[in-house]
């Protein structure tokens, strides 16, 4: 059967997981430090000490803080997703790529209580309600230790991107993106636009 247009699920990433299974920040923390290969396990989550910065009174595991994008000759955008009504308000409010430009997008983001497996990014990109060919993205995140004073914030920068070129491509286009991790627990789900067009 032919994938709904949005479908936000990640694609398969069998052999993606954990080496480990999950534990709770506390638990990781009194495991052995005499274990060379669980140190460097720990590392590679970013379990390097620190004080805790977890909200007890917030139960999100993951807190997509905002989405930056890059591209010479321009100022980079920035989109904050924390404020009231930021997610509601960006499909309202598309934002230009200029036709044939190279850009970068980065997700700034915290992560708080546990150990966050496999955080994916997936987007699908319509024109005029059709998804356009190649349309649906998924770019593997990776898994996070919960921030510390040490690294309050995470920033994951995605693959370069090149926009297309030509009058045919000029427009609109309406996004669908989520941030959802391997357990199929999404963390964020919001709609927005862009536009391409000759010039920024």
């Amino acid at each position: 059967m032919a994938p709904q247009d949005d479908d936000l699920t990640p694609e398969n990433t069998s052999g993606y997981k954990l080496s480990q299974p999950k534990h709770s920040l506390a638990e990781y923390q009194k495991m052995d430090e005499g274990d060379e290969s669980l140190q460097r396990y720990k590392e590679s989550l970013g379990l390097s000490g620190g004080n805790d910065l977890s909200d007890p009174a917030d139960p999100r595991v993951c807190i997509i803080q905002s989405l930056s994008m890059e591209s010479p000759g321009r100022d980079p955008v920035h989109i904050d997703l924390t404020a009231p009504g930021s997610a509601e308000n960006l499909k309202k409010t598309p934002f230009k790529v200029k036709e044939g430009a190279t850009f970068t997008m980065s997700a700034q983001f915290k992560v708080q209580h546990e150990i966050l497996s496999g955080l994916h990014y997936v987007q699908v990109i319509k024109r005029k309600g059709i998804r356009i060919p190649g349309g649906k993205t998924d770019e593997m995140i990776g898994s996070y230790a919960p921030n510390t004073d040490k690294q309050p914030i995470y920033t994951k920068k995605f693959q370069e991107e090149t926009a297309p070129t030509g009058w045919a491509v000029r427009g609109q286009y309406s996004v669908s993106s989520s941030f959802i991790d391997d357990d199929s627990k999404t963390h964020l789900k919001f709609d927005w636009a862009f536009e391409i067009d000759k010039d920024w």
